[in-house]
């Protein structure tokens, strides 16, 4: 399915709304209303917009640190998942898990975490579980350039190619594990590279162009849902903030900051739809306005959401 104009403009929606979730966390951190340190997403959006918009509900997400877009993209009610971040009981965890652990299984969210790499094997397994399960299922995990370094990516990959598993392995290439650029950390150009070894595709996109991102996703999708294997896509992006959100991110040239700052995908996805006459100028600024005012209201049911009782410390810990 390639990206018509309805499509388009609901990619720009989706980018939109999570840009504006994750300013307005950091407004509230900054003001002193988000315990802890949050990892933003912004500047990454059309990788989660672009992937997600070929899935299903029934498919598979499974997400990373920095996983509040893929939550929103799959479909996550942004005053839960708010609420989570601040700590309080109307979250996804009833405030306990935090940022980095939201989950929501009705949706195939299975779960943002706070270990790098960890989203590999976790999403291999679910994608077996499909393929046992004979249903035409995906699996798609989410991975940063940090996590290609890992055990768990090559023995993923390995295990996914062998058996021909439903997953599409998305790397979020944004050029930095935590302050560490790529080119000190590995020694090939592209990490897709890496798909050669284990005799499946591996895919350069542009992943600040949401319809590269779409189209390489959809392609993928199709192969897997048909029993044709697994596909690595990297998607080459840049966050606009520093690691976590008190990361003044000194270590990134300023210029090229810049640069990057400058290849915005919500910018470059309005500008396509008002050359292509598939929306005016009034019809995107009222996304953004509608995405203000629904995370406007996720802040409020935030503030307004119980803190955690002590009594509550072990539920949902164990089985029962």
């Amino acid at each position: 399915m390639g990206a018509t104009g309805l499509d388009l403009l609901g990619m720009y929606r989706c980018m939109v709304r999570i840009r504006t979730f994750e300013e307005h966390i950091l407004t509230e951190w900054r003001a002193g209303e988000v315990p802890g340190e949050v990892h933003l997403y912004s500047g990454e959006e059309a990788v989660a917009a672009g992937v997600i918009a070929n899935l299903r509900v029934d498919d598979y997400v499974v997400s990373t640190h920095r996983g509040h877009g893929h939550v929103l993209a799959k479909g996550g009610d942004p005053a839960r998942m708010m609420a989570e971040v601040f700590g309080r009981t109307g979250g996804y965890c009833r405030g306990k898990g935090g940022t980095m652990h939201m989950a929501d299984a009705t949706l195939g969210i299975l779960g943002t975490n706070g270990i790098v790499g960890a989203s590999l094997p976790i999403a291999t397994g679910v994608g077996l579980y499909c393929q046992y399960m004979a249903t035409d299922r995906v699996s798609v995990c989410f991975f940063g350039d940090g996590a290609s370094n890992r055990g768990t990516f090559h023995e993923s990959l390995d295990l996914a190619s062998i058996w021909k598993l439903p997953v599409i392995y998305v790397c979020e290439n944004n050029y930095y594990g935590m302050a560490t650029s790529v080119e000190e950390h590995m020694n090939i150009n592209d990490i897709a590279e890496r798909a050669a070894s284990y005799g499946i595709p591996g895919v350069v996109v542009d992943g600040n162009d949401v319809v590269a991102v779409h189209d390489a996703a959809a392609e993928a999708i199709i192969r897997a849902r048909s029993g044709g294997g697994t596909t690595l896509i990297e998607c080459k992006t840049w966050r606009h903030h520093g690691h976590f959100t008190a990361d003044p991110a000194y270590y990134r040239d300023p210029d090229v900051h810049n640069e990057h700052l400058q290849r915005d995908p919500i910018i470059r996805c309005g500008a396509l739809l008002l050359s292509q006459g598939l929306a005016t100028k009034e019809a995107l600024d009222a996304v953004h306005n509608e995405a203000i005012a629904e995370m406007n209201a996720a802040v409020e049911f935030s503030k307004n959401s119980p803190w955690p009782e002590e009594d509550e410390l072990l539920v949902g810990l164990y089985a029962e």
